[in-house]
């Protein structure tokens, strides 16, 4: 499986809130880093930002695109229940068909 093909089925797991599909492709080591998060491991981001299904009211893959060597870069856009629409980039690497560590730039939309 090349590596586009492990992070459309992280991001998949991700919306279909299949927990089980996405541990399998986390590693134990996993890392995820944003402007909310510092360098967390997996436990702590399957406990704190993997339940969406009561925030997201739609999510849209804009781009996902292998950036050479174990990287792929993930753009999508998404709308909170409240109304309010973002759109995120994610670097993710990823090892021996799992993620290893996801990077996450986001912000607003104007209207």
């Amino acid at each position: 499986m090349s590596n586009i093909d492990v992070v459309g089925e992280f991001y998949a797991a991700f919306d279909a809130q299949d927990a089980a599909a996405a541990d399998r492709l986390t590693a134990e080591t996993f890392h995820f880093t944003s402007p909310q998060d510092d360098h967390i491991g997996k436990a702590e981001w399957f406990r704190r930002c993997f339940p969406t299904r009561d925030h997201f009211a739609s999510r849209a893959l804009l781009a996902i695109e292998d950036l050479g060597g174990a990287d792929v870069l993930l753009y999508y856009e998404y709308e909170l229940v409240s109304g309010e629409r973002y759109r995120n980039a994610e670097v993710l690497t990823v090892r021996d068909g799992q993620v290893v560590e996801s990077r996450v730039f986001f912000g607003g939309l104007e209207r």
